[in-house]
């Protein structure tokens, strides 16, 4: 255990949490396992990661037909097992959150995703559910949209632990970190308290270079050789930019005001850390992404591929000094960062609302059969 990779991130001041849920490894001990053997500090989900799982374990059936008789509508019963499965999660975590002090052991649990263009109701049901959790360790995930930015100061300002998803673009996790401020400042001044009151901010990797490579690629391929050396590098740049958009505001006089009052860093979580092309390492977002004070949530191959083989380096401040000639050069091949961010954004709640929606029908279909079996 002395020489698991995993392990010797924390003394880097990076948290591993992972990027998977289900069922079974909460009844199994493997998630047990995971943190008592490989540190794992928390665990997120999306609406991807649930339809993926109830509808292809079979240790959700007998909930379902428990369940399938109380409930009128699917989104009811798609509600109520999320529900349990966080509580299960968050629970199996608490130790860990009451050890640290509030530093990890959190569970985190998204709103759904059609509400990500939508404010008022995207604080509704992060009240709601935050409410039905019922748990200090549990955080609500809020789409980091224009309309999510509200909706975070103002859950924020309630007390409510938020998680911000789809961060593409340093500019909106500006933006975010402003909104996460505004929040705990607005909770100061009504006289409530701060402490405890936690929130990460999901910056997503490994999507924007699949998305900027294939750009590069063209140009490599209408002659523009220098493309090439820029492959998997705008992911990382964005990486540097957002950790010191990140460094900035906890040095602030607004941060040093709030952290009196016993507020905690919104941390950065790395997120979409899986390789998507064959050329990379697997454990490339996980080895480029290593920095104080920052959360890396990988799905289980990847966290076991780091295991058996991640070394545990110079990380992110070895890609600092080149960050700004990477960012010189896509721009001089015309390539828009932040244009690359808005149209990954809309991709990511589609990519959210379409398995969300599956499910939906999947459910109603056992509702309208009575079959609970998993396909």
């Amino acid at each position: 255990m002395e020489d698991n990779p995993l392990l010797k991130l924390r003394t880097r001041g990076q948290s591993i949490w992972l990027d998977d849920i289900n069922r079974r490894m909460m009844t199994d001990g493997s998630l047990a396992k995971l943190i008592a053997n490989d540190g794992l500090a928390g665990m997120t989900s999306n609406p991807a990661i649930f339809a993926a799982a109830i509808t292809s374990n079979a240790e959700y059936a007998p909930l379902v037909a428990q369940l399938l008789p109380r409930m009128s509508r699917s989104a009811e019963l798609y509600e109520a097992i999320v529900i349990d499965d966080i509580g299960r999660a968050a629970d199996l975590f608490l130790p860990l959150y009451q050890r640290t002090q509030g530093a990890d052991g959190f569970v985190s649990l998204e709103v759904s995703p059609h509400l990500a263009n939508d404010t008022d109701a995207s604080v509704a049901e992060g009240q709601r559910l935050w409410a039905r959790l019922e748990r200090p360790n549990v955080m609500i995930k809020i789409p980091g949209t224009r309309a999510g930015l509200p909706a975070i100061q103002r859950l924020i300002a309630a007390g409510v632990n938020v998680n911000i998803t789809l961060l593409f673009s340093p500019e909106r996790y500006r933006a975010v970190a402003e909104a996460h401020l505004a929040g705990l400042e607005e909770r100061v001044a009504k006289g409530a308290q701060i402490r405890g009151v936690a929130s990460v901010a999901s910056f997503f990797l490994s999507r924007i270079d699949t998305l900027v490579d294939s750009e590069l690629d063209e140009h490599a391929g209408q002659g523009r050789g220098e493309a090439q050396s820029l492959r998997g590098r705008a992911a990382t740049a964005c990486a540097v930019q957002a950790y010191e958009i990140f460094k900035s505001v906890t040095s602030s006089a607004r941060w040093r005001a709030v952290v009196q009052r016993g507020a905690r860093p919104q941390r950065l979580l790395w997120a979409s850390t899986s390789t998507k092309d064959a050329r990379y390492s697997d454990v490339k977002y996980v080895e480029d992404l290593i920095a104080a004070e920052t959360v890396n949530t990988l799905p289980p191959a990847t966290l076991a591929a780091f295991r058996d083989h991640g070394k545990v380096g110079a990380g992110l401040s070895a890609m600092t000094a080149e960050t700004p000639r990477v960012l010189r050069e896509l721009a001089t091949l015309g390539i828009n960062l932040e244009t690359v961010a808005t149209q990954l954004e809309e991709e990511g709640v589609r990519k959210f609302v379409e398995p969300f929606d599956q499910l939906q029908q999947w459910l109603d279909q056992r509702r309208g059969s009575g079959n609970t079996a998993q396909r």
